[in-house]
């Protein structure tokens, strides 16, 4: 049903490249559902070079400039994230600083790490170690009071759809009892 509702949007082409074979769901990383709003259409080519299966082609890769003008969110955030891996190109930065995501939606495009050096991502962990992602579930270890609030989280919460703060690898966003607050990794268990 996904298939043919992205068809459909995508005119039956690569929402990146505009090719009009081997087309197939690419699932979002870290949203693997494969839900509409968290996948595109992608040809084989495309889907390769995002997989790192393949060498990247620049020259493949202009396609960008147009695509990243795309209405549908799941388009621009997986345009801005293949720019951000040639960001040593020109015309690649040059399209990237033209570019806009809302907070959320960069944060989104960020999920992966993507655009940053190997060595400078960030890799946020729980207490006992295991590595988060954006959009995981965590449960609190420890009653924690929520700083400007009289409100207490309460050990054992289940905080659903987390967030991670790009650039603190020891804390995460989360909605408790219907407000956002940051909250330490080392008071979390990943569930």
């Amino acid at each position: 049903m996904t298939k043919a509702a992205l068809m459909t949007r995508a005119n039956s082409t690569c929402e990146l490249c505009g090719a009009t074979d081997n087309l197939e769901v690419y699932a979002i990383p870290p949203d693997l559902d494969g839900g509409f709003d968290k996948s595109i259409l992608a040809c084989g080519t495309c889907r390769a070079q995002i997989n790192k299966e393949q060498d990247m082609d620049t020259n493949h890769w202009r396609c960008l400039t147009e695509s990243m003008w795309n209405e549908n969110l799941p388009v621009q955030v997986m345009s801005w994230r293949m720019l951000s891996r040639l960001n040593s190109e020109s015309w690649a930065q040059d399209a990237l600083d033209m570019m806009y995501l809302e907070d959320d939606d960069l944060t989104w495009a960020k999920a992966t790490g993507e655009g940053e050096e190997e060595d400078t991502a960030l890799i946020h962990k729980d207490s006992n170690g295991v590595t988060l992602q954006s959009g995981d579930t965590v449960v609190l270890i420890k009653d924690l009071p929520v700083k400007g609030t009289s409100m207490v989280a309460k050990r054992g919460t289940a905080v659903r759809k987390i967030g991670l703060v790009a650039d603190n690898a020891e804390h995460i966003t989360g909605k408790v009892n219907g407000q956002t607050i940051v909250i330490l990794t080392q008071f979390t268990k990943k569930s």
